[in-house]
């Protein structure tokens, strides 16, 4: 069966309208891609939450809970609070993926994250980022903003 191709224009309405996405409650929409390397969990848009886990980030350059387990499967709705005076976020992803981000966030102090992966609070605010993890592995999330990761502000979430 012959089928004509689709218009360029309305083939990449098509594609941008398909994308995983979190949101945090701050006012910050995030409406992207999944990144690359992450097949075992991504950022979802899944209204079914399976659970919520509440992590808190402060000045101390740290995260409480620095270490959370999850089984394969769940969505998971991170509910991330600031409760520091500094902005801080939490970006998940592979220990390699955040060192390089912070890398690349020394070079560029102040560049804002807009990533499906990150959310990103200034001092005394809330949101949410939500994950569906697919199979077992290993993910790491960190603060990237400048000195931040240095200093400690990291953990891991095992999927079981």
């Amino acid at each position: 069966m012959y089928r004509k191709p689709l218009n360029g224009l309305l083939f990449s309405f098509l594609l941008g309208s398909l994308p995983a996405f979190a949101q945090a409650n701050a006012g910050h929409a995030h409406d992207h891609q999944a990144p690359h390397g992450h097949e075992h969990a991504s950022p979802t848009r899944h209204t079914a939450v399976d659970r919520t886990v509440e992590v808190s980030m402060d000045d101390r350059m740290r995260f409480e809970p620095a270490y959370i387990e999850v089984k394969a499967g769940e969505t998971v709705r991170f509910r991330v609070r600031n409760d520091g005076q500094l902005p801080h976020e939490m970006v998940i992803g592979t220990l390699d993926e955040l060192q390089a981000h912070a890398e690349q966030m020394r070079d560029m102090p102040g560049m804002p994250h807009d990533e499906p992966n990150a959310v990103a609070l200034d001092a005394g605010q809330q949101g949410d980022l939500l994950w569906h993890f697919s199979q077992p592995a290993t993910l790491d999330f960190a603060c990237l903003i400048a000195g931040h990761l240095e200093a400690g502000m990291k953990g891991s979430i095992e999927v079981r």
